[in-house]
C-alpha cells in the first residue's frame, strides 16, 4: 500500500488500554452498570466462501475470516474499489490485488462503520495463506465517519443495520436524533459525502427507516419503513413497508411494497425483499418496478421461495446475475445457514454454502462481492472467541464527566456500599465478584434468585428473592438475606454464607430493596391477589410486622429505595392493568406523594427496573422509549422487550438516552463510586459462548401448505 493511499484516511484504529479501576465517590455521577442479554458471551466476525453454483463443487474445508477478531463485526458490504474517488484506483498495480470491506463494528465502546483494505486471497487458498493476508501489518482499517463527539468522547452518531457505499456517498442508519414521541423508533437513514463530510438526513421526521439499499445506478435508495404510529412491541416482525427515495436528497419518496423489508437490488428495475407470508413462512419476493417521469409503480410482486422453510435477508450482485444469496432455516436444522438460489436456467436451484463448512453455527445476512466470486456473512468466530470475556465493558456515552457507563456480564447487578464488590445473578445462582476484576466470581447461593441488593449498614448482607421468575401472584417466591463470611473478598475462604428467609407466605415476594438506614426492606408481593408493594423489618422480616405501601388491582414491582430515604421508585402497569405496559412511579415510604415519572407510550410501552442516582435526584431505567433500532429478524441473537438505558430527573424532566444498540439492555444500577472507563477482563473457565438459539418463533413444527 502506497503512502498516498494511507494519507487518504483520517484515523487509524487504537484499542482502549486495560487499566485498574479506581474508586472515587461522587455526589451524582459515579458509575452505571447494566446487563445486555448474553452480549458479553459472543463475538461476531465476517467470513466469506467462494460462490459455487453446482452442488458437486465442494467448498473449502473452512471459510475465510475477513474481519480482525476485535469486538463484534457484522452486516458487511463489499464496495467497489473503482467507484469511490477516495479509494485506491483499481487500475493501480498496488491496489489491483486489494479487497475492500465495509461493516459495522462495536469496538471502542460504541458502534461505528469501518472500512478495511487487505490483500485479495482466493478463498480456496490454504488456511495459513488466508491468516497471513489478514494480519494487521498488511491491513489498513479506518473509521469512515470521524464525526463530532460529545465532551466525553462519545460519537454523536450510532450506526447499526447495514451500511453501503455508492461512489463517494456512505448510506447508513443512525439513531442520533430523538423522535418526537415515546416508542417511535429513532432509526433514520443518513448519507455522508466522505471527501467533504457533508451529511444529510434522508428520512422524514416522524418516520423510522431501516436496512437501506442503494440501486446499482446510485440514483435510488430502497428502505424498509415504519410509520408514525410508533412501535407496537412486536419482536417477531415489524411489518414495515418498502419505500423508494432519491439518493441525492431523499425526495420523490414513494411507497413501493406494502409489507416488506430488507430490500436489495438486482438491477434498477428489480428488487428482492423478505416478509412473512400469510402461511407463516418467511420467504423471498421479487418486485418489478416501473419508473415514469413523475410516478414510480410496481408491475408485479412474485414469491420466489416456497413454503416449507424460512428464507430471509436476500443479497444480489451485478457480478452474479441470476444468483440470490439468502439465509435459511430448514426443517432439518436448528441453525440459520447461507444458501444460493440459482435462477439462471428458469428454475430455482438451491446450493448450500455454509452448512457443509460449519453445520452447527448460525450464519447471518449474506452479501456478494461486486465480481460475483464470493459470498460473505457474519457468524460467531468460534467457541472461544479468541479473547477474554469482559466482566465490565466500557460503553461511551453522552453522559457528563466523572461518569462511567459499563456493560456487566451478569443479570441484576448491584454494588456493595463500598463499591468494591458486585453481586449478580446468573440463573440459577447468585454470585459475588470484585468490581476491579481481581477475583473469580464466587457463588454464594445456588438457587434460582433475582434480583440483588446490598444492605446499606450491615456489611456483607445481600437481599434477593428465590423461586421462579415471571410467575403469577400465588407462585412460591420468597425474600431471603444472604450474609457473606467476613473474608475480605478472599475467594478461597472456606466459610459459607448464612441464609435467612424473611417472608413466609410465598405469594411471589420479590424485588427487595433496603432503606438507607438499614431498618426496612420494601418489596413486591402477590399476597392480596395482586402484586403490590410492602415494607417489612430488614433483619427479622415479616415476622416482625409488615406494612402495605400500595394497593390496587394492578402490578407494582421492581422497587428501589432512594439513598436519601425520601422516595421509593417502582414500575407499575396501573395506567392499563394487565396490558404488559409499565411506567415508573415514585412514592414516599409513608404512602404519600405518589406520582408518575416516565411513561413509554399508551400501547403497552415498557419502562422498568428503576434505580436512583447517588444524590436521589435522578433515576436510571430500561425502556423501549426509543422504539426498536433494527429489524428483529435480521438481528436475531437478541430479544428486545425493553430496549435501552435512560436517565431522567425524578420530576420527569431531562430524559437522556445512554445506549444505542439493537439488544436488550436492562437491570441497571447506579453507584456513587467512579470506576475508570476501561474494560475489565473476567477469568472464566470453560464457559459456553455463542450458544444462543435462533428466534424461538421460527421453530418449525408444521408441514408446508
Amino acid at each position: 500500500m502506497t503512502t498516498s493511499h494511507r494519507n487518504l484516511f483520517i484515523l487509524l484504529l487504537f484499542l482502549l488500554p486495560l487499566s485498574s479501576s479506581s474508586l472515587e465517590a461522587t455526589s451524582a455521577a459515579g458509575t452505571i452498570i447494566f446487563t445486555t442479554l448474553g452480549r458479553s458471551r459472543y463475538n461476531f466476525d465476517i467470513f466469506s466462501l467462494p460462490i459455487a453454483t453446482s452442488s458437486s463443487t465442494l467448498p473449502p474445508d473452512n471459510d475465510r475470516q475477513l474481519t480482525d477478531g476485535v469486538s463484534v463485526n457484522f452486516n458487511g458490504f463489499f464496495p467497489s474499489l473503482s467507484s469511490s474517488s477516495f479509494l485506491p484506483s483499481s487500475s493501480s498495480s498496488s491496489s489491483s490485488s486489494l479487497d475492500s470491506l465495509l461493516y459495522v463494528t462495536e469496538r471502542n465502546g460504541s458502534s461505528a462503520i469501518y472500512l478495511d483494505l487487505f490483500p485479495s486471497v482466493s478463498a480456496s487458498a490454504s488456511p495459513s495463506v488466508r491468516r497471513t493476508a489478514l494480519q494487521l501489518p498488511t491491513r489498513l482499517q479506518f473509521p469512515l465517519l470521524p464525526t463530532a463527539e460529545s465532551p466525553r468522547g462519545a460519537p454523536l452518531i450510532s450506526m447499526m443495520d447495514r451500511p453501503s457505499l455508492s461512489g463517494d456517498l456512505l448510506v447508513y442508519v443512525s439513531t442520533h436524533h430523538p423522535s418526537s414521541s415515546p416508542r417511535q423508533s429513532w432509526a433514520a437513514v443518513y448519507s455522508t459525502h466522505i471527501p467533504t463530510g457533508s451529511t444529510r438526513r434522508l428520512t422524514p421526521s416522524g418516520v423510522a427507516d431501516f436496512s437501506p439499499a442503494v440501486s446499482p445506478s446510485g440514483a435510488w435508495i430502497a428502505v424498509a419503513s415504519y410509520g408514525d404510529e410508533g412501535w407496537s412491541g412486536d419482536v417477531e416482525e415489524l411489518r414495515t413497508s418498502i419505500y423508494l427515495l432519491r439518493t441525492e436528497d431523499g425526495s420523490r419518496r414513494s411507497l413501493l411494497v406494502d409489507h416488506g423489508s430488507w430490500p436489495c437490488w438486482a438491477d434498477d428495475s428489480t428488487l428482492y425483499f423478505h416478509r412473512r407470508g400469510s402461511d407463516g413462512w418467511w420467504s423471498i419476493y421479487r418486485a418489478t418496478i416501473s419508473f415514469a417521469s413523475t410516478v414510480v409503480s410496481v408491475e408485479s410482486v412474485v414469491r420466489i421461495t416456497p413454503p416449507g422453510f424460512h428464507a430471509f435477508t436476500p443479497a444480489t450482485s451485478a457480478g452474479a446475475p441470476g444468483i440470490i444469496a439468502v439465509a435459511t432455516r430448514r426443517q432439518t436444522s436448528k441453525f440459520r445457514h447461507i444458501e444460493l438460489i440459482d435462477m439462471r436456467n428458469g428454475s430455482n436451484v438451491y446450493v448450500e454454502v455454509t452448512r457443509p463448512v460449519a453445520p452447527y453455527s448460525h450464519h447471518y445476512n449474506p452479501f456478494i462481492s461486486p465480481d460475483g466470486s464470493k459470498v460473505a456473512y457474519h457468524r460467531c468466530r468460534g467457541s472461544s472467541n479468541g479473547d477474554p470475556s469482559l466482566l465490565l465493558e466500557n460503553i461511551k456515552s453522552v453522559a457528563p464527566e466523572n461518569f462511567s457507563l459499563l456493560r456487566f456480564d451478569g443479570s441484576f447487578p448491584s454494588f456493595s456500599p463500598d463499591g468494591k464488590q458486585i453481586a449478580y445473578v446468573n440463573l440459577p445462582g447468585l454470585f459475588v465478584v470484585n468490581s476491579d476484576g481481581s477475583s473469580k466470581p464466587r457463588e454464594v447461593f445456588s438457587g434460582n434468585a433475582f434480583p440483588t441488593a446490598w444492605d446499606w449498614k450491615r456489611k456483607g448482607v445481600i437481599y434477593t428473592s428465590t423461586g421462579p421468575e415471571f410467575a403469577g401472584e400465588s407462585t412460591r417466591v420468597d425474600i431471603i438475606s444472604i450474609t457473606l463470611p467476613d473474608d475480605d473478598g478472599d475467594e478461597d475462604a472456606q466459610a459459607q454464607p448464612s441464609i435467612k428467609q424473611l417472608t413466609t407466605g410465598g405469594e411471589n415476594n420479590a424485588f427487595p430493596s433496603p432503606s438507607p438506614d438499614g431498618k426496612w426492606v420494601v418489596f413486591r408481593s402477590g399476597r392480596s391477589g395482586y402484586k403490590n408493594l410492602y415494607i417489612m423489618d430488614a433483619e427479622e422480616g415479616e415476622s416482625a410486622g409488615i406494612h402495605q405501601l400500595t394497593e390496587g388491582s394492578w402490578t407494582d414491582t421492581m422497587c428501589s429505595w432512594s439513598p436519601d430515604g425520601e422516595w421509593i421508585a417502582f414500575a407499575s402497569d396501573r395506567d392499563d392493568p394487565g396490558s404488559g405496559g409499565f411506567s415508573i412511579y415514585i412514592v414516599h415510604p409513608n404512602g404519600t406523594g405518589l406520582r408518575r415519572v416516565v411513561h413509554s407510550g399508551s400501547s403497552g410501552g415498557r419502562t422498568n427496573h428503576p434505580c436512583f442516582s447517588p444524590d436521589s435526584k435522578s433515576l436510571v431505567f430500561t425502556s423501549d422509549y426509543a422504539g426498536i433500532s433494527a429489524e428483529p429478524i435480521s438481528n436475531p441473537h437478541h430479544y428486545q422487550p425493553y430496549g435501552e438505558i435512560f436517565t431522567i430527573k425524578i420530576d420527569g424532566s431531562d430524559i437522556l438516552r445512554l445506549t444505542h444498540n439493537s439488544f436488550e439492555d436492562g437491570t441497571p444500577t447506579w453507584t456513587p463510586f467512579f470506576l475508570e472507563p476501561a474494560d475489565v477482563a473476567e477469568a472464566l473457565d470453560g464457559s459456553a459462548r455463542c450458544s444462543f438459539d435462533d428466534c424461538h418463533w421460527l421453530n418449525i413444527n408444521k408441514s408446508p401448505t
